[in-house]
């Protein structure tokens, strides 16, 4: 059994309670199947949250505190690992930064901006000043600091996801940051795609007319639920989990890819426009 001085209180919050419910479980003498018998939770979920992987849901929360007997502490503290996960991010995104982690595939859109899991420090940066331009230093480097944090995913190579973005040629054309540092965002797109961590496409300027005109689409499947859709604005986003409207956007984002360009012809186009940056030239 885990004893009580091993647990870690300096530890971030998310992986304090784990260790926590861990200690608890066990003192208890059960196993992570026996903790879940009669809620909706499998044993492989449950060791997520005991390794500070995965949040505790209210529900299992009160469970388990049911199971365990402890008096609904697992409950009350929930909210703040949720709080702790999602730090840097709107509430909004909580449930995006979460399924991030754990799904199958990531299909994403972005017609004005790089995807913020593909964004440099530098353009990151520029992208909270710009919207929050009174933000004291802290809170700035706060967001920066969370979504660079995201950008781990592709450094895991058992947990990486099927990513695939769909970027405009306009981003190549009209940068927002001076030519070094777009040369050095520019880089990054396309050292993913060589590595094989990411699939990138560039949908041509003049490619006329095409599906999810309106803004951008974030399409998220997973091996053991259902898929969901996010979409976002600038101070507000929406996850969509009715699986007629989901269906609808798969169906948008395979026409929309079918327009792009294939994705050897856009890392060659990527990388031609971050040397001419590198080089002091506007792309042609």
């Amino acid at each position: 059994m885990a004893r009580r001085k091993d647990i870690d209180g300096s530890a971030g919050v998310p992986t304090f309670y784990g260790k926590e419910l861990r200690w608890q479980r066990e003192e208890a003498g059960l196993t992570l199947q026996q903790l879940v018998e009669g809620s909706f939770y499998g044993p492989s979920h449950l060791s997520e949250i005991e390794r500070g992987e995965r949040r505790m849901p209210a529900e299992l929360a009160e469970h388990v505190d049911r199971a365990l007997k402890t008096d609904g502490f697992f409950k009350r503290r929930c909210e703040d690992v949720r709080k702790a996960r999602r730090r840097g991010h709107a509430q909004y995104f909580e449930r995006v930064l979460e399924a991030e982690k754990h799904a199958k595939t990531i299909e994403e859109w972005s017609p004005t901006l790089i995807p913020g899991l593909l964004q440099t420090e530098a353009y990151a940066r520029a992208l909270v000043q710009a919207a929050m331009p009174l933000a004291p230093n802290e809170e700035v480097e706060e967001k920066v600091g969370a979504r660079m944090a995201r950008g781990h995913l592709f450094e895991d190579d058992h947990k990486t996801p099927m990513y695939w973005a769909i970027l405009p040629e306009v981003l190549l054309r009209q940068p927002i940051l001076p030519p070094e540092q777009t040369a050095e965002q520019l880089y990054r797109i396309a050292a993913l795609g060589r590595r094989r961590r990411i699939v990138p496409q560039i949908l041509p300027w003049n490619c006329g007319p095409h599906p999810l005109m309106m803004g951008m689409v974030k399409v998220m499947t997973f091996p053991d639920a259902p898929p969901l859709v996010y979409q976002e604005s600038q101070h507000s986003g929406d996850t969509i989990d009715d699986p007629a409207l989901v269906e609808e956007y798969r169906r948008s984002y395979d026409l929309l890819r079918a327009a792009a360009l294939p994705p050897e012809a856009s890392l060659a186009m990527i990388e031609k426009a971050a040397e001419d940056y590198r080089n002091g030239k506007q792309p042609d």
